[in-house]
C-alpha cells in the first residue's frame, strides 16, 4: 500500500495510547442505595482522537493494545464502526481499564483510573506494529507515563522513522499528583519531541501544573522552554478562549466559540483531530489547524460523552 498522498505528503495517521471504558452515571428513577444506573462508554484520549480522524475522512490506524474482554469487543466494535484500522493493534494481556467519570455541574468531567494489570497498559516493544515512511505517529496521554508500558513505547518510538509525530500531554494529575514527578516522567518525550522537531499539545492547566513542576510560570512558560529546546510546535488549548501555538517563528491564536456545554469528555482529544486533520499543511496555515480544531472541540462538548463530529458537520461551521 502507497500511504503517500501527493497534496499533503501524510494521509494516514497512526495513534498510539489507551483504549478504555468511561463508566457514567446515567441517574435513573429506579436508583436506591443499593444499585445505581451506569454507563459504559468506549473512550481513552488516543482511541478518541483516532475515531474523531476517521469521522474527519483521515485514513487512521489504532496501536494500542486491546484485551479479550466484553469491553475489548465494546471498542473494537467501535473502532470498526468508525472506519478506524486495526490490522496493526497489538494484543495485550489481561482485562481492559475502566475510568470512573464524575461531572460536576458545568459539565467538566474528572476522572479515576482503574488500571493496573490491565491489557490497556500492556504496551511491549516487540508487539508493535512497524510505520510507514509517509504516516503521522500520533501518542497521547495516560501510555506516556504509565510503567512498565510507557518505557516500552518510548522504546518503540525511538526506532521509528515517522514523517511527522505529535504528543498529546493530556495530564492525568490522579495518576501523579507531584508536579515535579510528572514532569519528571515525561521528560524522555519531550527531549523526542525536541530531537523529532514534534507538536506537543496541552491544555493551558496540563502545562501550568508540568511548569510548576519545573519551576517555571505558567503555561506561557513551559511553551517557550519547550520551543527553546527545539520542540517544533506547541499547541495549548485555552479552554473557551480558544487556542495558541507557539513555534520558532512566532504565536498563533485564535478564540473560543460561545457553546451551550453538556460535558467536557473527549473535548481535547477531539480538539487534537481537528488540528491534525488540517496540520499537515504545517506550518504553511498553523491558524487555520487550531481554528479547526477549536470547532470540533466545541461541536463535542454540546454532546453527551466522546461523539466527535463528521467533516460535514464540520463544514457547516466553518462554511
Amino acid at each position: 500500500m502507497d500511504e503517500r498522498d501527493e497534496v499533503t505528503g501524510a494521509t494516514r495517521f497512526l495513534v498510539v495510547g489507551e483504549a478504555l471504558i468511561d463508566l457514567v452515571s446515567q441517574p435513573d428513577a429506579s436508583d436506591s442505595s443499593f444499585a445505581t444506573t451506569w454507563q459504559a462508554q468506549t473512550a481513552g484520549g488516543p482511541l478518541n482522537t483516532a475515531v474523531a480522524l476517521a469521522r474527519l475522512g483521515r485514513e487512521v490506524d489504532f496501536a494500542g493494545p486491546l484485551g479479550g474482554d466484553a469491553f475489548a469487543r465494546q471498542m473494537t466494535d467501535h473502532l470498526m464502526a468508525n472506519g478506524v484500522g486495526l490490522d496493526r493493534t497489538p494484543d495485550g494481556d489481561g482485562p481492559t481499564a475502566v475510568a470512573v467519570v464524575s461531572l460536576d455541574e458545568g459539565g467538566r468531567a474528572s476522572y479515576h483510573f482503574h488500571s493496573r494489570d490491565t491489557a490497556t497498559f500492556d504496551l511491549r516493544a516487540d508487539r508493535m506494529p512497524s510505520l510507514g515512511p509517509y504516516e503521522w505517529l500520533h501518542v497521547a496521554s495516560l501510555a506516556l507515563v504509565v510503567q512498565p508500558g510507557a518505557e516500552e513505547l518510548h522504546r518503540w518510538v525511538l526506532a521509528q522513522s515517522p514523517q511527522k509525530i505529535s504528543v498529546d500531554l493530556n495530564v492525568r494529575t490522579i495518576v501523579e499528583p507531584n508536579p515535579g514527578a510528572y514532569a519528571r516522567a515525561i521528560e524522555p518525550w519531550m527531549a523526542l519531541m525536541a530531537e523529532r522537531r514534534g507538536v506537543v499539545k496541552g491544555s493551558d492547566e496540563d502545562m501550568d501544573f508540568l511548569a510548576e513542576g519545573l519551576g517555571l510560570s505558567g503555561h506561557h512558560a513551559y511553551a517557550e522552554e519547550l520551543v527553546r529546546r527545539g520542540v517544533g510546535c506547541v499547541v495549548t488549548t485555552l479552554g473557551p478562549d480558544g487556542a495558541r501555538a507557539l513555534t520558532a517563528a512566532g504565536v498563533e491564536e485564535v478564540p473560543g466559540r460561545a457553546v451551550p456545554v453538556v460535558d467536557t469528555v473527549a473535548a481535547g482529544d477531539t480538539f487534537m483531530a481537528g488540528f491534525l486533520d488540517w496540520s499537515t499543511t504545517w506550518p504553511e496555515d498553523l491558524a487555520g489547524a487550531l481554528r479547526r480544531g477549536v470547532v470540533a472541540a466545541s461541536l463535542v462538548v454540546g454532546r453527551r460523552g466522546a461523539q466527535p463530529p463528521t467533516a460535514a458537520e464540520m463544514a457547516a461551521v466553518l462554511d
